[in-house]
């Protein structure tokens, strides 16, 4: 099994969007089709993809036409199999939203407002992203001259052609993400140098939890709205939701009793917790309903009333809660807000039509500003056992935002907590050697029984050592407990085994000319020196500046 290396695609991106049993079936019609006449052109597709699953069922070969054509204009270029495959996505996606269904691997959050079949955007949620931008990016030294954006225009598509704005906004939502030293930032870049921000951006982009499904580098030179603004919803989304844990803010542990409560609280996402703190909060005031989502539950905006007038009492207005109007109260819910000194990102209007996105960020940026916990942390014995070691931290974190980048079925926040039932594990081994796993005997998430992670620690640690890897004391139940020391020492391996096979591939795209440390450092440096710094590398044992 360890021989076998499946299907591969020269572009990461797109080897990401597929399973290598998918890969294998689209690769089986894909050679098929063009047996049928020598050759595949883009105009054959409409046709000859109506025995395609979802494409060919819920689409009509003229429908599947039109909808090539508007995309690819010269319909008699040859079509070869990586051409096929983004053309697959495009349609599986097209035909998804046609029918109501989820688009593959496709983000709840990303599917919002901004995504419909045909294609428009919210212009609310647009104008409260670019006030956004505006804000946070006014001081950038290269994008200074691009800013204000005007929210009523499409500027804001323009800008992010070449790749800077969304890279410079991806170091806004989780500092040091990027080394800005790799951004291409000349006035005018070539489309190579395009290429590479737009691929640095959509790695990072994964690496810090977006869902990049069906988003490739052509569409952000062709600016497509819908697709771009719905992933700078997310950057911004995860930028408002960084405090939301107990690391950055260990006062959260009083909406918890106990330290098992605390264990759990750990678990949830960041737009469970914020839930909770609210709840938390609107047990204070007369309110007593529960608030479950950021959409019909607070469209009437009686509990942005409640909740404000506990967090900011001095700025209450006694109106708000005797309006009868809901869109009317909503006025006078933002008006406390900025009193308070809360951004909005959302008019009365997106309130009463229960817009998921704005809402999520208008209660996350109150949270910022005024939490209402108190300053005096709990003792909880549970949080003095919080990973708090500077290198364990640091490399934890380069692990975790490797394994995101690689666009498994699940976004990680920890690698000792999420590691440890063996799947995502399994997915990141399935990625960096296709084939290797043995699925038919690996237990699918959510597993209950301790002994189901064990089997699937046993086959990673059992890969391993089909990898050559040095995995002396180190069992699968290790992983299950959570050893930090042993999950860093495999991940160590796994990742320098991938980072050794993309050099491999850059080898046969060289016409097979050897990539040495020489080689890497020459690029690091140049790329260093082209950023303006007098940094330079000598060795990967050591650096100094000359």
């Amino acid at each position: 099994m360890a021989g076998y290396v499946g299907i591969l695609v020269s572009d990461p991106w797109l080897q990401n969007q597929f399973t290598q049993v998918e890969l294998r079936s689209l690769k089986t019609h894909f050679t098929s089709m063009r047996r049928e006449s020598g050759k595949l052109t883009v105009e054959d597709l409409a046709s000859r993809m109506s025995r395609l699953k979802v494409v060919g069922e819920n689409l009509s070969e003229q429908e599947r036409a039109d909808f090539i054509a508007d995309l690819y204009p010269n319909l008699k270029d040859e079509v070869d199999f990586e051409f096929f495959l983004k053309v697959y996505l495009k349609l599986h996606a097209h035909a998804s939203a046609r029918t109501g269904s989820p688009a593959k691997n496709s983000s709840a959050f990303l599917k919002a407002a901004t995504t419909t079949l045909l294609h428009t955007i919210s212009e609310s949620e647009k104008a409260s992203y670019v006030a956004h931008i505006n804000n946070y990016l006014a001081q950038d030294g290269f994008l200074n001259k691009y800013l204000p954006i005007n929210p009523s225009s499409n500027d804001l598509f323009e800008i992010v052609k070449d790749g800077v704005l969304l890279c410079k906004l991806i170091n806004v939502a989780v500092p040091g993400t990027i080394d800005e030293r790799a951004i291409n930032t000349k006035r005018l870049l070539n489309p190579w140098e395009r290429n590479e921000n737009h691929t640095l951006c959509l790695n990072s982009a994964k690496a810090i939890g977006c869902t990049v499904v069906n988003i490739g580098t052509q569409d952000f030179i062709e600016g497509r709205r819908h697709l771009v603004l719905g992933l700078i919803s997310q950057i911004i989304k995860i930028q408002l939701l960084a405090d939301l844990n107990l690391k950055k803010t260990p006062q959260l542990v009083e909406l918890v009793d106990d330290s098992k409560d605390v264990e759990e609280l750990m678990s949830l996402p960041p737009e469970k917790i914020l839930l909770r703190w609210m709840n938390f909060q609107l047990k204070k005031s007369p309110y007593k309903k529960i608030v479950s989502n950021f959409s019909t539950d607070v469209k009437d905006a009686e509990a942005y009333a409640h909740l404000l007038n506990v967090l900011a009492p001095e700025h209450s207005n006694p109106s708000t809660l005797t309006v009868k109007d809901p869109f009317q109260r909503a006025k006078l819910v933002l008006e406390h807000a900025d009193r308070m000194g809360c951004k909005r990102y959302l008019t009365a209007k997106d309130i009463v039509d229960g817009s998921p996105n704005l809402n999520l960020a208008f209660v996350a940026h109150i949270f910022q500003h005024r939490n209402g916990l108190s300053t005096q942390t709990k003792q909880i014995s549970f949080l003095e056992t919080l990973p708090d070691d500077a290198q364990v931290s640091r490399e934890e974190r380069v692990f975790r935002f490797w394994i995101n980048s690689l666009g498994n079925s699940t976004y990680i926040d920890n690698v000792f907590e999420d590691l440890r039932n063996g799947w995502i594990l399994l997915e990141t081994l399935d990625k960096v050697s296709p084939g290797i796993v043995n699925w038919k005997i690996a237990n699918r998430p959510p597993i209950k029984l301790p002994f189901k992670k064990v089997e699937n620690c046993n086959q990673v640690v059992k890969i391993g050592k089909q990898l050559k890897f040095s995995l002396v004391n180190i069992a699968g139940n290790d992983i299950v407990q959570g050893n930090k020391k042993l999950i860093l020492a495999y991940l160590w391996q796994l990742m320098r085994y991938n980072i050794l096979q993309l050099l491999k591939n850059l080898r046969f795209h060289s016409h097979g000319k050897e990539i040495t440390d020489v080689d890497i450092l020459r690029w690091a440096n140049t790329k260093v020196s082209d950023s303006g710094s007098q940094s330079r590398m000598d060795s990967f044992k050591m650096s100094r500046k000359r």
